[in-house]
């Protein structure tokens, strides 16, 4: 049975994890759980799984998480705030962490969980795109692994078993087109946050559905494969494929491709980032290939769709400027979603913050200069706001 601990519990990535360990009871023993301020759920979490510690990340809700699980008989140990969560992600005997909190929030809990030799189910592509130079260090030094748990880069995992060393020879991401895939260009002016938050396939979080609609979250994980699989930017494609049954490709050297897919479902990625290198039997509905009927394929817009070739820039200029892109565009779908700035305002924000930190950018960054390079992209958006408001 293997102990794990869930980072971002009550969002999606961990209901879906722990709706895993209901299914696995004999394989999977929950023993740390951290949220941020979902506190209903949270107890209901803590009822269930009996962990033995958890974190709180919203201080203020402490008193009322506490009087939640106040019937408890076996209670766990109960943490607040950001070292809070740190701590739980360091703690006891779980073998795997899962890393499911949103943004670069989850990049101090995933070091945490490193230098403790824990192997991370990534779920948080932040931890690497801001996090990169400090992180793959680490995992080095202690020896952990760093299994990918999104749907993408899980793909491209599991069509790389058995290839050999320098076999790989292209990355294909597959993207859903997010929620304006099929609206023509000239209406991106007048959408909504509530147009926006309308994935056509999938039931994600906010912000990661923002990131869809914008392909921003595509542009991230290309440089989240670039240092997953040490693969040259020029090797990394994007295409878009609206039913999403192909999760992603690779290429290798003879031509051939190699394609994972199925359902859209997360909890794949997700039990296989657990289980690797074993495969667990599920109930799940199997692909039907019938059902899913006609699989299709177009090259994405790089003028509907802007962020892509931002992110491309920031992965190719190395050092801080994909903590400065990521945190960038964290504060500007935040701006969106609270209705501050217009949905094109999105990728002019990022692209203005991005040329400005040009000339500050390190080759060699340390933790502390991917903390500072992130707080000034927050603040710099914020300014921007205000210039362009």
């Amino acid at each position: 049975m293997k102990a794990i601990t869930i980072l971002g519990s009550t969002g999606s990535i961990g209901t879906q994890t722990l709706d895993i360990v209901t299914d696995n009871p004999d394989k999977f023993r929950v023993v740390g759980l951290a949220a941020g301020s979902n506190v209903a759920l949270l107890a209901k979490q803590i009822d269930k799984f009996q962990p033995e510690i958890v974190a709180l990340g919203n201080e203020k809700k402490l008193a009322q998480l506490k009087e939640a699980i106040a019937f408890l008989p076996n209670k766990p140990q109960i943490l607040v705030g950001q070292e809070g969560i740190c701590e739980v992600a360091r703690y006891g005997d779980a073998q795997s962490v899962v890393t499911g909190i949103v943004g670069c929030a989850g990049l101090l809990p995933t070091i945490a969980a490193i230098e403790a030799g824990k192997d991370i189910a990534l779920a948080n592509k932040e931890t690497l795109i801001a996090g990169a130079p400090v992180v793959l260090p680490l995992v080095k030094k202690h020896q952990v692994k760093l299994l990918p748990a999104d749907s993408e880069h899980s793909a491209i995992f599991q069509c790389l078993q058995g290839i050999p060393e320098g076999g790989l020879r292209r990355i294909i991401l597959t993207a859903s087109g997010g929620s304006f895939r099929d609206l023509p260009i000239e209406k991106l002016a007048s959408v909504t946050v509530k147009d926006a938050l309308k994935h056509p396939n999938w039931s994600m979080g906010q912000k990661i559905t923002i990131d869809s609609a914008t392909l921003m979250n595509k542009g991230l994980e290309v440089i989240e494969a670039h240092y997953l699989f040490d693969v040259d930017y020029d090797r990394i494609d994007i295409v878009i494929h609206p039913q999403s049954i192909i999760h992603s490709l690779i290429e290798v050297q003879d031509t051939s491709v190699l394609a994972q897919l199925g359902w859209a479902d997360m909890r794949l990625p997700l039990l296989y980032a657990l289980s690797w290198p074993e495969r667990i039997f599920t109930e799940w509905e199997q692909l039907d290939l019938v059902k899913a009927g006609d699989l299709t394929f177009r090259e994405p817009d790089h003028k509907k769709y802007p962020c892509m070739q931002l992110a491309y820039a920031a992965g190719r200029a190395g050092g801080l400027m994909p903590a400065v892109l990521n945190a960038a565009n964290e504060q500007a779908v935040a701006l969106f979603l609270s209705e501050k700035i217009d949905f094109l305002n999105i990728p002019r924000l990022i692209e203005q913050v991005c040329d400005r930190f040009g000339t500050q950018n390190t080759a060699q960054p340390n933790l502390d200069d991917i903390l500072a390079a992130d707080r000034w992209a927050r603040q710099a958006i914020l300014d921007a706001q205000i210039a362009i408001a």
